[in-house]
C-alpha cells in the first residue's frame, strides 16, 4: 500500500489540476492589463469596469433577487416535503420528485416554457421574474428534499414521541423538537439552492423576460460578441463567492451541532 501512495498523490494531483487549473488561469488574467493573453502587469482595470458596467450590476441585481426568492420557497417547500415523506413513506412520490434531478436541463426547460405559454394564455400574464422563480423552486426542491431527508434518516422519532407525550402538539412537537435539529441540514441546503439557482443558465433563459436577464445570460451574451476581459473579473468574483458558499454549506452538513 506504501509504494503506491506516491502513484495515488501523482494522480490526484493531475485530476485536481484538471479540474482548476482553467479556474486558476481565468483568476490570473482577470488582473491583466492586457485585453489578450499577453501578461503585461497587474491591473485592476477589467474589475473597475465590471463595476462600471450597468448592464452587469442589473442581472447582477436581477440574479440576488431570484436567488433568495427562489432559496427561500424552495427551502420552504422542500423541508416540509422531506418531513411528510418521513412521516409517511412513498416510494412512487419519492421516485417522482427525484426525476427532477436527472432530467436534461434543455428538456426541462422546454417543457416549462410550453407550460407557461399555455397557462399564460389565458392569465395574459408575459414571462417574467416570477416564471424564472417558480422555475428556480420547481427543480431546486429536489434538493433541498434530498439534503434534509438524510438528516432525518438519523434523526429518533422517539424525540418527538416524547414531546406528544408531554402535551405538545404534532406542529408544536415539530417547530420545538425537531427542526432545531434540521437547521443545519436546513441552512446546508438553502446555500446549495441558492448557489443553484444563481448559476443556472440554461432553464432561465428559456423562461426569463426581457426583463428579466441575470448575471449568467449577460455573461454568456458578452462572450458571444467578442472577448472582454470584464468577463474574466466577474467570473473569478463568482467563482470566488460560490467556492465560498459551497464550503459553508458543506461546513454545515458536517457539524450537525451547529
Amino acid at each position: 500500500m506504501k509504494r503506491n501512495g506516491p502513484a495515488i498523490a501523482f494522480y490526484a494531483v493531475l485530476a485536481y489540476a484538471f479540474l482548476h487549473l482553467p479556474l486558476l488561469v481565468l483568476g490570473v488574467f482577470s488582473f491583466n492589463a492586457s485585453r489578450f493573453t499577453n501578461w503585461e502587469g497587474f491591473s485592476l482595470t477589467w474589475y473597475r469596469e465590471a463595476f462600471a458596467d450597468g448592464q452587469l450590476a442589473e442581472a447582477t441585481f436581477n440574479s440576488l433577487l431570484i436567488g433568495f426568492a427562489a432559496t427561500a420557497l424552495a427551502t420552504a417547500v422542500g423541508t416540509l416535503c422531506a418531513y411528510g415523506l418521513w412521516k409517511r413513506s412513498s416510494a412512487w412520490i419519492t421516485t417522482t420528485l427525484y426525476l427532477s434531478l436527472v432530467t436534461p436541463e434543455i428538456v426541462m426547460g422546454i417543457a416549462l416554457l410550453a407550460l407557461y405559454q399555455w397557462l399564460f394564455r389565458y392569465l395574459r400574464l408575459p414571462l417574467g421574474m416570477h416564471t424564472v422563480i417558480l422555475a428556480h423552486v420547481m427543480f431546486c426542491t429536489a434538493y433541498v428534499v434530498t439534503v434534509v431527508a438524510a438528516r432525518l434518516r438519523s434523526y429518533d422519532k422517539a424525540q418527538e414521541e416524547a414531546a406528544m407525550d408531554l402535551g405538545a402538539t404534532e406542529w408544536q412537537a415539530f417547530f420545538r423538537v425537531t427542526l432545531p435539529q434540521l437547521m443545519p441540514a436546513i441552512g446546508s441546503a438553502a446555500l446549495l439552492v441558492f448557489i443553484t439557482s444563481f448559476d443556472d443558465f440554461v432553464i432561465t433563459s428559456l423562461v426569463a423576460g426581457v426583463d428579466s436577464e441575470t448575471l449568467p445570460m449577460v455573461i454568456y451574451a458578452m462572450a458571444r460578441k467578442g472577448f472582454n476581459p470584464s468577463v474574466n473579473a466577474i467570473s473569478t468574483l463568482i467563482t470566488f463567492s460560490l467556492a465560498v458558499l459551497i464550503l459553508l454549506a458543506q461546513r454545515l452538513e458536517e457539524d450537525p451541532k451547529r
